[in-house]
């Protein structure tokens, strides 16, 4: 039977997405039902934040109006996918295994792609242009939830957990809930989203980025032959000093 200092060691030497959830049932189960509430709330909402929506996009000038317009583009699907791909190609080469790259992005995927199908279910219509005193060029789709809001937040929480048996974890937290917060602003300030639309958004990442990575890590990748968890094969991305 292992020792105690013997299971931490080996947990140090596996990158900390790759380590198994303790409540797998109760994890996907707490995504599925998040995602069936949120989806529920959305049908109800209507304009009902128009009053919060046109006061944050009277901040839409100057040099904050250019800032929160550039992360909007920054994480527009296209980059979003491409900086995904890149930080995954890091992580890759970093941890010299391929196993906590394909976690990392099929763990922002599986969060990020269903507020898509969503998205076309609610319907909600963005705040109407012709109400605001900055308008932003109308965007063609609906608004709940804010693709852009879930995915950085999925984004943060992945590489916080690529990067927890590291040096790096607290600076990825403090940076992630920064980074959270911009994007939460950027999109009210732009007013392509509703703030309700941002705040659901962060809690849809939440509650079912957990549960993509069970599905993925726990679930799928045992069942792949390549992707079986291999003795020594994972190694951390930096020890902690």
């Amino acid at each position: 039977m292992s020792t105690e200092p013997e299971r931490r060691r080996r947990r140090a030497d596996v990158v900390g997405i790759l380590e198994p959830n303790p409540h797998p049932l109760a994890t996907v189960t707490i995504g599925i039902g998040a995602v069936v509430v949120l989806t529920v709330i959305g049908f109800f909402l209507g304009s009902v934040d128009i009053g919060l929506a046109k006061a944050f996009n009277t901040l839409h000038t100057g040099a904050v109006g250019a800032f929160t317009t550039a992360v909007y583009h920054v994480i527009s699907p296209v980059p979003a996918i491409a900086i995904t791909f890149v930080v995954a190609g890091i992580i890759w080469w970093r941890a010299r295994d391929i196993r906590p790259a394909l976690g990392f992005g099929m763990t922002i995927a599986i969060t990020w792609l269903p507020s898509a199908v969503v998205k076309e279910i609610v319907h909600r219509a963005r705040p109407d242009v012709a109400l605001l005193p900055h308008p932003f060029p109308v965007q063609p789709d609906p608004g709940y939830p804010s693709g852009h809001t879930v995915y950085i937040t999925a984004f943060v929480i992945a590489l916080v957990w690529v990067v927890r048996e590291t040096r790096w974890h607290q600076v990825a937290r403090v940076a992630g809930v920064v980074a959270i917060v911009v994007v939460f602003l950027s999109v009210s300030i732009d007013a392509v989203h509703y703030p309700t639309d941002a705040a659901a958004s962060i809690l849809w990442a939440l509650a079912v980025a957990p549960a993509a990575r069970v599905v993925w890590v726990d679930w799928a990748m045992p069942r792949i032959p390549f992707l079986r968890p291999r003795e020594g094969a994972s190694v951390p991305l930096g020890r902690r000093h």
